[in-house]
């Protein structure tokens, strides 16, 4: 289990990849990998237990509780500390106070951010893909929390050369911000745009007082050994980005 550096002490963030020694076979050739994710057509029982191996690791670190949701490319943001919610939430943000709470995000493409500040006393994980971070996802998740976030970390996204879009994404991010027209580069196909995911969250945050942001060197597109991507194999597991306070 490898963790993010730099952070302040008792905070610990990290992702999965394809790659675990505790990985479960699997005659699907798509899922072959640490899938994580319940809704790709994966055996439950199978992601289930992917799932107990994550939170045994976590649990020598002091982790006593682990939060997924029902992820929805939405801009809704729930805090959660010590109730447990027994319906599955949805949403593509989480927040907690609490520490040995272990909030997981699912992707394969999408950008995960974590925020926090400098304390260490709170923290924040979301999932951001073009249209999160279009509809205020960010925005959303920073005004829930308690505390103003000072740094945030960037999980591995797809890079801007293999993330094309049309011209209408551009439009929403220029209209909103016009400072964001720096983000895209014009594509091979006329109306197409290729999309810096990191750049636009790099802004955002900065927009909002973040400013320090780490990560966001990765490519889940191109890593085809370390990452699982959408659009590399539409049919395909997820990583989990988590973070949790000792």
């Amino acid at each position: 289990m490898e963790f993010v550096q730099g952070l302040p002490k008792g905070v610990y963030v990290g992702q999965t990849g394809i790659q675990h020694p505790q990985t479960i076979a699997t005659q699907n050739e798509n899922l072959s990998g640490f899938n994580l994710a319940l809704h790709v057509n994966d055996d439950a029982q199978r992601v289930q237990q992917h799932r107990m191996l994550l939170l045994n690791e976590l649990s020598a670190f002091g982790v006593d509780k682990i939060t997924w949701m029902t992820q929805t490319h939405s801009s809704i943001c729930h805090t959660i500390n010590e109730q447990i919610p027994f319906i599955a939430l949805e949403g593509d943000g989480l927040v907690t106070q609490r520490a040995g709470h272990a909030l997981m995000m699912m992707t394969a493409d999408c950008l995960p951010i974590v925020l926090g500040n400098n304390e260490g006393t709170e923290v924040a994980n979301l999932h951001a893909g073009w249209r999160g971070l279009a509809n205020g996802i960010v925005e959303n998740t920073v005004t829930e929390m308690k505390s103003q976030p000072t740094w945030a970390w960037l999980g591995a996204a797809i890079s801007q050369p293999c993330f094309e879009v049309g011209a209408e994404v551009k439009a929403i991010f220029c209209e909103k911000y016009p400072e964001l027209a720096v983000a895209f580069i014009s594509g091979q196909i006329e109306g197409k745009y290729q999309a810096d995911l990191y750049g636009i969250a790099r802004f955002i945050l900065n927009s909002l007082g973040v400013e320090t942001v780490l990560g966001g060197d990765q490519c889940s597109y191109q890593q085809d050994q370390d990452y699982f991507s959408y659009r590399r194999d539409a049919k395909t597991g997820r990583m989990a980005t988590f973070v949790f306070m000792q």
